[in-house]
């Protein structure tokens, strides 16, 4: 170890040691204060806690906690430093067995959940990424995109490289071009949320020099395995584990490879299935029972398969998002009916929301506006998550969208976000007959190109727009067989409303539609379906 760390380490010792209390806050920008603050607490016999972020609302839960602050807390003047000049003391071996370390992780109820993990747990982890991975980083200098304050920066950028005695970088990567003027081989810490918005442009002799990719935190698309190897020469050794288990798993997927490529056990981790669901084992995971994780999986070959999670724990931008705590919020309002919270597909992870505002709420919206109605709904998010997890796109409807059986399904609340289809809520509901107001939204696809100055809604879309409505609100037959006494009256522009009027016969091969506003007809006519070949 360096001097400058040790002198560091040995002064955050005597601040430690002196205090009363036996449990304190850390948190860092720089790993270097960071390891020598921890090194120096856990020597001082401290539990630390080690929040992801500084925000107030969370230095506000770990003042019940806790009895000290150290670190960068902006607006605490309670945040202590390190005692100057303190002799370096002669260190002594820690206990394994001790709970020293508090991280955190998004619990059902959407409150951080507190995890308490013995120091062993991070030892024997670490023991099984050097075993797994340690000759691949010889040489190496650890930078990383990600940060200490979370369970996957502190093994890798922290813990790791201080048992291995592998150099780890302070400051963090900002921009992964500025790998190009560092130095030397390179063990590149990574997120999903970096890799897979790659930018780097392939020049000099980075791909040679960078000895390991990793990525945890997240899922990593399959589409961001192919720049990863054209621009870094290699694809990420992706890292499947949680705040509660630690690493367990991985894998490193080639150029083409999808999803379903199977997860090895890291050394010393045992897994099995019960019923469809993860259970797995170890030393770091803690204790002798089998923990169940929180998705469902496949055996294959010697590895596994995951199928999607058990819970509704969802990640954005690698930060646990509880769905279920998103929808109370909106529910405890009093405007909403119904909520339904989902990470939407695509290259960005997102939360989208879909709402069934109360019959007043509705009252409100036609008067005020869809926006300004939303306004404290965001604000009551707001008090809760993070701006980069916070709901991007939000949909109104009357009623969710049900198959024959009655359920609604990911796939129909994901089509609710789909771009061609306008915000729209039924006004009139019968056996065979339904009445939607569409919102005309300016940023409509359809507008595009059609025309410069003058834009309008071309016919095409119109008809989209009925069938696309029908096929939720009623059982059409499959194929498309024509069309008949088709008019347009109006041209339709951006902004205001149209009603839709859809009515369909008994057995689904007849569609009509008839689109108004109130400045007359605009469209009508009627399409006729069939059941193919």
């Amino acid at each position: 170890m360096s001097a400058e760390f040790l002198a560091q380490a040995a002064g955050w010792f005597a601040h430690f040691q002196a205090l009363a209390t036996g449990d304190v806050a850390l948190h860092f920008e720089d790993t270097l204060h960071a390891t020598a603050a921890l090194f120096g607490a856990w020597h001082a016999r401290k539990t630390v806690w080690w929040p992801g972020d500084a925000l107030p609302a969370t230095a506000q839960r770990l003042s019940e906690q806790v009895g000290a602050f150290a670190g960068d807390w902006p607006g605490r003047s309670d945040a202590t430093a390190a005692v100057a000049d303190a002799p370096v003391p002669d260190w002594q071996s820690l206990d394994p067995q001790a709970p020293q370390l508090v991280v955190f992780t998004s619990g059902s109820s959407g409150e951080p959940g507190a995890i308490p993990k013995q120091l062993h747990q991070l030892f024997d982890e670490v023991r099984a990424l050097e075993a797994e991975f340690g000759a691949r980083l010889d040489g190496a200098t650890v930078h990383a995109t990600v940060s200490h304050q979370h369970i996957y920066g502190l093994l890798f950028r922290v813990l790791w490289p201080l048992a291995a005695g592998r150099p780890t970088a302070a400051n963090r990567v900002a921009y992964l071009e500025d790998l190009h003027a560092v130095p030397g081989r390179i063990a590149l810490i990574a997120s999903p949320a970096h890799l897979k918005r790659l930018q780097l442009a392939v020049t000099g002799d980075l791909p040679e020099r960078l000895a390991a990719v990793f990525s945890s935190g997240g899922p990593l698309p399959a589409d961001a395995l192919a720049p990863c190897a054209e621009r870094l020469g290699q694809t990420p050794i992706e890292v499947y584990g949680s705040s509660e288990t630690g690493g367990v798993a991985w894998r490193q997927r080639p150029p083409g490879a999808g999803d379903a490529e199977p997860w090895r056990a890291l050394p010393g981790v045992e897994w099995q299935l019960s019923d469809g669901q993860l259970q797995l084992r170890s030393a770091h995971i803690g204790g002798d029972d089998w923990y169940t994780a929180a998705d469902h999986a496949r055996a294959e070959g010697p590895g596994f398969v995951l199928l999607g999670r058990a819970d509704r724990i969802v990640k954005v931008e690698e930060k646990r998002v509880s769905l279920a705590a998103v929808e109370q919020a909106l529910l405890a309002s009093g405007q909403v009916q119904e909520a339904r919270a989902l990470l939407l597909p695509g290259s960005r992870q997102e939360l989208g929301v879909v709402l069934v505002p109360t019959p007043e709420a509705w009252g409100a919206i036609d008067q005020a506006g869809r926006a300004a109605w939303l306004a404290p709904l965001r604000e009551r998010l707001a008090a809760q998550l993070e701006s980069t997890v916070r709901p991007r796109r939000w949909r109104l409807v009357s009623e969710f969208p049900a198959n024959t059986q009655g359920k609604t399904t990911q796939a129909a609340l994901q089509a609710l976000f789909d771009p061609m289809r306008p915000p729209a809520r039924v006004l009139m509901r019968e056996a065979l007959t339904v009445r939607l107001r569409v919102d005309i939204e300016a940023r409509h696809p359809g507008f595009e190109g059609h025309f410069e100055g003058q834009p309008v809604l071309p016919g095409v879309v119109q008809l989209d727009w009925a069938e696309r409505f029908a096929r939720e609100l009623f059982a059409l037959q499959p194929a498309f067989a024509g069309l008949d006494q088709l008019k347009f009256q109006q041209v339709i522009r951006p902004g205001g409303t149209v009603d839709l009027e859809l009515t369909i016969n008994a057995d689904g091969s007849e569609l009509r539609f008839a689109l108004t506003s109130e400045r007359g007809a605009h469209a009508s006519g009627k399409l006729r379906f069939g059941a193919g070949v």
